[in-house]
């Protein structure tokens, strides 16, 4: 999809690429706020949108087309590959066909299903420019570029992985609610309720990285879930970007077996919403090429260090370092990497056998597991 228009080149200053980029980043971004004018029942976050003032939205939008149009332009100037100023006013044109910033917003219904346009597009100015700003201040690797090996690839994992967030979080809850209501314990709820908000938030962290250390544990075991895992160690340069290479199923699996319990337990809605924003900071943060001294917290929370050797193809770190928050749960239970002073050396899976690209990706583990299923059926007996 993005693979043929954006090209990994080398980057210098009037040569019109690195406005081809941003060009299109902001195109499309702009292109998805219009959709979200037409459609703020099901595209916009209902939480969010109590907040928002339409004006300064409206004032945003059209300021945002005119940078994309320039900077699309100067692309078409500068570049001899025009792809990226042909990809950037395509969207331009769409979105002020479709209005631009003056779509008119209706009355709604806000009971509606949603998919949450609005925190993808929050998500990913914030993950772009919060991130890559945090990469090239405190690197772990100076080296390594914004737009290293394979990121058209992990950037198509973004946009389709976190538009569907939002989806899965509303089917997890209506799926939670209508299989385990006979779990709930009205009493068990009651307590959670009555704790103070500190010791609720912790105790949803904890909770959820017990499920997501048994859950992240069976993918690396068992070798059928491992297909669909390997996807997301596959990343051979780790960033910001890098921890979106995700299988779509694994996507769905982990957050239904992370959120039954929490569901279940009955956290405040508030303190679901702020798990939910820690646990997509945190994720992102721990696979960005950034190099941060915790010192003795590094026993106590997952960091960047920690989490890069869970993806190191070192021997000393398969299968270790599970654990998404809390790493004294590695260290209890004797999967941590030892002597973690240092970092690893290279990243990826040992064999290298997961193929390129986010379709290919997503395919692999349905042709893996058919090809392991039929050796066995072929097996002489």
């Amino acid at each position: 999809m993005l693979d043929k228009i954006f090209r990994t080149q080398s980057f210098r200053f009037g040569e019109g690429a690195i406005s081809g980029y941003i060009a299109c980043l902001l195109s499309v971004l702009c292109f998805l706020g219009v959709l979200s004018f037409h459609f703020p029942q099901y595209l916009t976050t209902p939480e969010l949108r109590v907040n928002y003032n339409v004006e300064f939205l409206r004032q945003l939008l059209f300021v945002s087309l005119i940078i994309a149009a320039s900077l699309g332009l100067l692309n078409f100037v500068r570049n001899k590959n025009k792809r990226l100023g042909a990809f950037s006013w395509f969207f331009v044109i769409i979105s002020i066909a479709l209005g631009g910033h003056k779509v008119e917003v209706l009355d709604f219904d806000d009971s509606t299903f949603y998919l949450g346009m609005d925190w993808f597009i929050l998500d990913l100015l914030g993950s772009t420019l919060i991130f890559i700003f945090i990469e090239k201040l405190i690197p772990h690797r100076k080296e390594q570029g914004v737009l290293r090996p394979q990121w058209q690839g992990d950037l198509n994992h973004f946009f389709v992985n976190h538009l569907l967030v939002g989806i899965v979080l509303l089917i997890t809850n209506i799926f939670i609610h209508k299989t385990f209501a006979w779990a709930v314990y009205a009493d068990v709820q009651a307590f959670i309720d009555t704790m103070p908000f500190y010791l609720q938030l912790f105790s949803i962290l904890l909770i959820a990285d017990i499920a997501q250390y048994i859950t992240h544990r069976l993918y690396h075991e068992v070798p059928v879930f491992w297909r669909f895992h390997a996807v997301h160690h596959s990343a051979k340069h780790m960033d910001w970007l890098a921890g979106s290479r995700q299988h779509i199923l694994e996507l769905i699996v982990t957050r239904t077996l992370v959120l039954t319990p929490i569901f279940l337990l009955g956290f405040s809605k508030t303190v679901i919403d702020i798990y939910v924003i820690i646990v997509g900071l945190q994720a992102v943060f721990n696979h960005a090429n950034v190099q941060l001294k915790f010192g003795w917290l590094k026993y106590i929370i997952v960091t960047p260090q920690f989490h890069h050797w869970h993806h190191a193809s070192d021997d000393a770190a398969i299968d270790r370092n599970y654990a998404a928050h809390f790493a004294f749960l590695d260290y209890l239970l004797g999967t941590a990497v030892k002597n973690q002073a240092q970092w690893p050396e290279s990243y990826g899976v040992v064999g290298d056998y997961v193929p390129d690209g986010m379709y290919k990706q997503q395919l692999f583990p349905f042709k893996s597991v058919w090809r392991m299923l039929r050796k066995r059926i072929n097996k002489p007996t």
